[in-house]
């Protein structure tokens, strides 16, 4: 070998060293960043026996496909799982005066003593009471309702705008990575910044990235619709101002196609919006369909017969929709909002100008609705009784509240109760499991992506003495140069 081919030898050699300790040096730095990929510098030898360094990146695309679906799992459980435990607040213990059961249980308990004694009016002082905080339970918890769905149609709104703003930084790191591939330089820096963008979008909505030619990035909701495709998609959101009982949420659009809300031909399936969509349209509509069967099954069982002819219909007895004397309509559509407006009638609201009379005589609405078995007699109790006995009577129930056909009502509200409490543990599971998985996805790919303090720490040693083996061949080429100078001399 002659002594200008070692020399240059060595001084690639060197070179080449200098690069990959470089390399190294960058993946120590970045070993604490979960977004950070480990960087891979790999001798090409050249054909004058010198070698370049190709920097490349660690990494799994399957893997890294797996952990984004993760994610966006995660993400929509998350948010269902936040809202369906505020809405299981409303239920609370027998002891909680916000829960429809247990106050409904307290009327029970409070007309069977007044039963007993009709001629007590304290005793029916209490059951007024008692029905007056079951209505009171039942207006606050169409009030939690409307507030998680309002907060839900917030948290989408925000959602929207972190999207509209990833997908604005996500073009910025995609024309980064396209540029420098196509120059041949280091986009390994530029591949981790549009991961991190990637990883934090998947978060808000569920997302397919697809590869495609000289590095560049197309995008794709979970549902199919285009995200980013040589450019963002404008996704857009109008909010609701206030929610109130059959209040729809707005749609969400992806470039003017509707992917989350009740018009949607291509949904989404996984992202907070998914999670938060799927409260505010499903969860919290059905649980208020469920408050509102209740209302009106205290209005319909409480309600009183015109006793004298002409026959004017029933009216609203002890409880009313807003102090409306007419009964609501059948069906889940005559009784939306019943459990935001059911109140105490008046006429027998000691607290507004009432008499308790009327409870056990009946003729709130005046004296041709009055039990004619009664009679002014104050030990009458067969009123009292009947009401009791109303309040257990089964009822036609619409299907599409979740409850089965038929049921009396506590056993109404006791089996939504437990149709909440049941949709909160699933939620609950699901939301344990995707976070499972994810950690194990993203334990896996860090494995397989991410830095190895120990790994670094030894390939540093390699080169070291690499580069000092390459260092002293120069020292050796230069002696034998001198020697040979000295002998020409």
């Amino acid at each position: 070998m002659g002594l200008t081919l070692a020399l240059n030898t060595a001084r690639a050699s060197l070179l080449a060293n200098s690069n990959q300790i470089a390399v190294s040096a960058r993946n120590v730095a970045g070993a604490n960043d979960p977004g950070y990929s480990r960087k891979i510098a790999t001798l090409v030898a050249g054909s004058a026996g010198g070698a370049t360094v190709t920097i490349t990146r660690a990494g799994d695309p399957a893997l890294y496909a797996r952990t984004l679906a993760a994610s966006s799992d995660a993400a929509r459980g998350d948010a269902l799982l936040s809202g369906l435990t505020k809405l299981a607040q409303t239920v609370g213990d027998t002891d909680d005066a916000t829960a429809p059961a247990a106050r409904l249980s307290a009327l029970q308990a409070a007309l069977q003593s007044a039963a007993n004694q009709p001629d007590n009016l304290q005793l029916a002082r209490d059951a007024v009471e008692a029905a007056k905080a079951l209505a009171g339970s039942l207006n606050q918890a169409a009030g939690a309702v409307h507030a998680v769905r309002a907060e839900a149609d917030a948290g989408i709104r925000d959602a929207v705008g972190r999207i509209n703003d990833l997908l604005g930084r996500f073009d910025s790191a995609n024309r980064a990575v396209t540029r420098l591939t196509a120059t041949g330089g280091d986009a390994t820096d530029a591949l981790d910044d549009r991961d991190r963008i990637l990883t934090a979008l998947s978060q808000e909505i569920g997302v397919t990235a697809v590869a495609r030619e000289g590095g560049d990035m197309a995008l794709y909701s979970d549902g199919g619709v285009t995200l980013f495709e040589r450019g963002p998609r404008a996704v857009a959101f109008s909010p609701t101002a206030a929610f109130a009982a059959g209040t729809a949420g707005g749609s969400v659009t992806i470039d003017g196609v509707p992917v989350a809300g009740a018009a949607s031909p291509m949904p989404l399936s996984s992202g907070r919006i998914a999670g938060l969509a799927a409260l505010r349209d499903g969860a919290a509509v059905t649980y208020e369909a469920q408050l509102d069967a209740l209302a009106g099954g205290l209005i319909g069982a409480f309600a009183e017969s015109d006793a004298v002819g002409p026959d004017d219909g029933p009216r609203a007895g002890l409880f009313t929709a807003g102090g409306n004397a007419s009964l609501p309509a059948s069906g889940a559509a005559g009784r939306g909002g019943l459990a935001s407006s059911i109140a105490v009638n008046q006429a027998v609201d000691p607290a507004r100008g009432g008499s308790l009379v009327l409870l056990r005589s009946g003729g709130m609405n005046g004296s041709d609705y009055a039990d004619p078995a009664a009679g002014g007699d104050a030990a009458y109790a067969g009123r009292l009784r009947g009401l009791l006995a109303s309040l257990s009577a089964e009822q036609t129930l619409d299907p599409a509240i979740g409850l089965g056909g038929a049921a009396g009502l506590p056993g109404l509200a006791a089996s939504s109760a437990g149709w909440l409490e049941a949709q909160r543990k699933d939620a609950s599971v699901e939301a344990s499991y995707q976070k499972t998985l994810l950690a194990r996805a993203s334990e896996a790919l860090s494995n397989a992506a991410g830095v190895n303090g120990d790994d670094e720490a030894a390939l540093a040693l390699q080169l070291e003495r690499s580069y000092s083996a390459s260092a002293k061949l120069i020292g050796v080429v230069n002696d034998l140069l001198k020697t040979l100078l000295d002998a020409v001399r």
